[in-house]
């Protein structure tokens, strides 16, 4: 079994990659230094697929400990790279916080790996900033970034082309993702930010079972049908076979160049009012909501064309809205019962 690391894997996408990776007959180790995750979620793995995987706890910023470990695990054929501070709000008041950690992390796996493997790089749909067409297709040029959050993930992109403009032994695919949402069908595992959640799913679930007060919906103003902001969501599941979808493109060299770039989504829109109606419809819950100013980073709307992820690799996002709001609250109500 080919090796792979996975940064960040005890996180909201990366466990759930994890699965996926078990699945298609991976062997999975985990580095995470546990600043937005917890260490439970190893169980909680476990619990689902009978496996405890390898986890090593280690903050990927700290080049000793990543060129020790690298030194170790020589076997590694591939990385999935999750590991990285990730809230456009928070990157707006903190952007150094942001810099260091999602650059550091980045140059000190590539240098410690010597620029030798199969990378597949979280990325995001923040890179387009606010697309001049939608959907939006990957030659779209990337504009000024909306946010210090936005503008590590275009640098990072750049740092991977660069890299492998002048390494042929380096071979990655830069996965630009939407709104992630949702949680593994059995409700063990799902989104589970370390305080007051920056996303809008987490944070209306958290709402509708008591935990937080109403919900602000950040505008009401744009240019969109109901006023709201328009995101492409994908349910995480989907999000996580599409990983292994790029890791195994890569490991057959089907690419016909060493960078590549595909979006990951389901190529429709839905504004915030209508996934608030959606958790209603779905869940039987009536959530309390008001309307706030706009919020600084935010773009108008943004969804993507999947037709190059849907032909070049051979992925298709199965799972709809209704799915995505009713996992994620059987999610949040699996851990008010059992929480971590």
């Amino acid at each position: 079994m080919a090796k792979i690391l996975v940064t960040g894997g005890t996180g909201y996408i990366g466990s759930h990659t994890v699965l996926e990776l078990d699945k298609a007959g991976y062997e999975v180790i985990i580095v995470d230094n546990l600043s937005n995750s917890n260490i439970k979620i190893l169980t909680q793995l476990h619990a689902i697929s009978g496996k405890w995987f390898e986890f090593v706890q280690m903050d990927l910023q700290d080049e000793h400990a990543v060129q020790q470990f690298a030194e170790e695990n020589r076997d590694i054929t591939g990385i999935i790279h999750f590991a990285a501070s990730k809230a456009v709000g928070e990157s707006v008041e903190k952007p150094l916080k942001y810099y260091k950690n999602n650059f550091y992390s980045l140059i000190n796996l590539l240098v410690s790996f010597n620029n030798r493997m199969d990378f597949v790089f979280s990325s995001s749909c923040t890179v387009y900033g606010q697309p001049d067409h939608l959907p939006v297709t990957e030659s779209a040029p990337v504009k000024k970034a909306e946010s210090p959050y936005g503008n590590t993930k275009q640098i990072a992109e750049e740092i991977l082309s660069e890299t492998t403009a002048v390494n042929a032994d380096l071979r990655v695919i830069a996965l630009r993702y939407f709104n992630p949402v949702g949680a593994h069908e059995t409700a063990l595992i799902g989104e589970l930010p370390n305080g007051v959640p920056a996303n809008l799913i987490p944070f209306i679930t958290q709402s509708a079972i008591g935990k937080r007060g109403p919900i602000t919906v950040y505008g009401n103003d744009y240019e969109t049908p109901d006023g709201s902001a328009i995101r492409d969501y994908i349910h995480v599941v989907d999000l996580a076979k599409a990983h292994v979808k790029a890791l195994k493109r890569l490991e057959e060299k089907k690419a016909d160049r060493n960078y590549e770039v595909f979006n990951i989504g389901t190529g429709k829109g839905t504004s915030v009012l209508e996934i608030i109606a959606a958790f209603e419809e779905v869940t039987g819950e009536k959530l309390d909501y008001k309307i706030g100013p706009r919020r600084a980073g935010d773009v108008m709307q943004v969804y993507g064309d999947v037709q190059k992820s849907n032909e070049e690799l051979a992925w298709k996002a199965e799972l709809d809205i209704k799915e995505m709001m009713r996992s994620a609250w059987e999610w949040e109500k699996y851990i008010k019962i059992n929480p971590f």
